[in-house]
């Protein structure tokens, strides 16, 4: 699961706690962000070995002057890949704006893979709602990505970008190596809920994208945040 879920009571309290919880529900693997391990990810990774869990992806800032910093805390928490989590809206705009935007990208997945680091790209609601050329920006974007450069997709944002999220999927093919998993009325602004429980065909999606590694993750939550955790993943363990 992606740790941005649980970020308030990560800063709060013990890490230790937290991740236990998570762990005892039946999580194995987290996502954690640059921002929450960044000062002691050596600690962090501590952590996570003790309770059995592994870092399958870093959010970071891969695109600007913190890269070897973001690099250095992929490397400890023992995560492979670095993921982007966001470009501006302004930059999907026009397909220039999203031709610069798999340049930086590309170069910075250049950088990445000498340190044997590979990159992806998470998308927000303006990738799909921006159609620059009668196109969705996300699509634009990966056809202009070099091979190496995956995409983190969330399927709620997408949804909430009016795109037909298993036919995005399928359309993007193998470029879609890791999923983010969530569910709600796919709004921009309501909270969301437990995976299963919401608008989202969760079952559809994910059979249009079987090899993605599947990462929930919870924006917000009106509820208790670590009861819809544990929905979703209890809901998701029981799919195919």
């Amino acid at each position: 699961m992606q740790l941005y879920s649980v970020r308030a009571d990560l800063q709060a309290g013990t890490p230790g706690d937290v991740l236990g919880r998570l762990a005892a529900m039946g999580y194995g693997l987290v996502e954690p962000t640059f921002g929450l391990v960044n000062g002691d990810a050596l600690g962090f990774r501590r952590v996570l070995d003790d309770l059995g869990l592994t870092a399958s992806s870093l959010h970071g800032p891969a695109l600007g002057p913190l890269r070897p910093q973001v690099a250095e805390a992929a490397h400890a928490v023992g995560a492979d890949t670095v993921v982007v989590p966001a470009i501006p809206d302004a930059d999907f705009a026009t397909a220039a704006g999203v031709a610069r935007s798999a340049e930086r990208l590309a170069e910075a997945a250049d950088s990445l893979t000498a340190l044997g680091l590979r990159l992806a790209y998470h998308n927000h609601h303006w990738e799909l709602a921006n159609r620059p050329g009668g196109q969705a920006g996300l699509e634009l974007l990966a056809a202009l990505l070099p091979p190496e450069v995956g995409l983190e997709v969330d399927v709620y944002w997408a949804a909430v970008g009016g795109a037909d999220v298993p036919a995005l999927l399928r359309d993007l093919g193998d470029r879609v190596r890791l999923l983010h998993v969530k569910d709600g009325p796919a709004t921009v602004d309501d909270a969301m809920t437990a995976v299963g429980s919401g608008t989202l065909p969760i079952r559809e999606i994910l059979a249009a994208s079987p090899e993605a590694l599947r990462i929930v993750e919870l924006d917000r939550c009106d509820g208790d945040v670590f009861e819809a955790l544990a929905a979703s993943v209890a809901y998701l363990k029981e799919l195919p």
